[in-house]
């Protein structure tokens, strides 16, 4: 994994093979965060519940987020809303429950797989207002000023270059639109043995940045009222970290400082842009 086309490939594989799992087999590897269950994979230990969210549909729930980022959303009747890193549908549908039949729903993700099996689950939902386009988020197929919500549930972290998916997300949102994101980030450093590990990368973990980072490539995107909705901090179960590291290593990292949080933050784009973005820092 040691450049951008390497680690893309790396997530589009994983989240394909996902994708083509039955929704039995999902359901299996599927465990809460802080619980202690049977499951060897790192993909589904920080998901929340959605069952208790109007809209919610169990064939769009692959257990893969790591937070509720629609909940938070502030989404409004009509409003037109971007999910990005859509998977088979689970957050575009609760969107599109409050959007109602006048609002739009438009679900980006990069994996074919992901994409058929979203628009599969909103054909036989018959709705006619979501739709599922194949894309990278860091180079949206979609026009400047579209979308009144983005939403984006534990996908950032999987992606190279934060600082390009951040400046779509503003080129993107209307002047005045705002953002509500699930993300993992850390504060403090993996161990470096971690950086080797696909699935802790495909999983969401070493791809994630270090918190204060993550919130300083928002500020410096542009973005205003930026406010930290939800933390949650991530523990990954023994029963995981000992199908790829030595237990040397795993009480290594219990007795470092590395804390792994999901947050959910929120952020609006100024009603004027007056030229966003910072000069050396990246975003444009």
């Amino acid at each position: 994994m040691n450049n951008e086309t390497e680690i893309k490939d790396l997530v589009k594989e994983k989240y394909a093979a996902i994708a083509e799992q039955s929704q039995t087999q999902n359901a299996a590897s599927c465990c809460g965060a802080t619980s202690s269950c049977g499951g060897d994979e790192v993909y589904n230990i920080m998901s929340d519940d959605y069952t208790k969210m109007d809209g919610y549909n169990p064939d769009a729930d692959l257990g893969l987020g790591c937070g509720l980022p629609t909940e938070f959303a502030r989404i409004k009747p009509g409003n037109t809303v971007i999910d990005l890193g859509s998977g088979a549908g689970n957050d575009a549908f609760i969107a599109r429950k409050i959007v109602g039949e006048n609002g739009k729903v438009l679900g980006i993700d990069f994996t074919e797989a992901m994409i058929n099996k979203a628009r599969a689950n909103a054909e036989k939902l018959n709705f006619n207002n979501v739709e599922f386009r194949l894309g990278d988020i860091d180079d949206m197929p979609v026009t400047s000023n579209y979308a009144d919500v983005i939403v984006s549930n534990c996908v950032l972290n999987l992606v190279p270059n934060k600082h390009k998916v951040i400046s779509e997300i503003f080129r993107v949102l209307k002047p005045g639109a705002h953002f509500s994101i699930s993300d993992i980030v850390l504060e403090g450093d993996l161990p470096a043995r971690w950086k080797e590990v696909a699935e802790f990368y495909a999983g969401c973990v070493t791809g994630a940045i270090q918190k204060e980072v993550y919130l300083e490539m928002i500020v410096a995107a542009g973005f205003k009222n930026i406010l930290l909705q939800k933390e949650k901090e991530i523990i990954i179960p023994d029963e995981i970290l000992k199908n790829y590291l030595s237990d040397a290593e795993i009480a290594d990292y219990k007795k470092g400082h590395t804390k792994i949080t999901s947050i959910t933050v929120y952020a609006e784009k100024p009603a004027n842009d007056d030229g966003h973005c910072e000069p050396g820092s990246g975003c444009c």
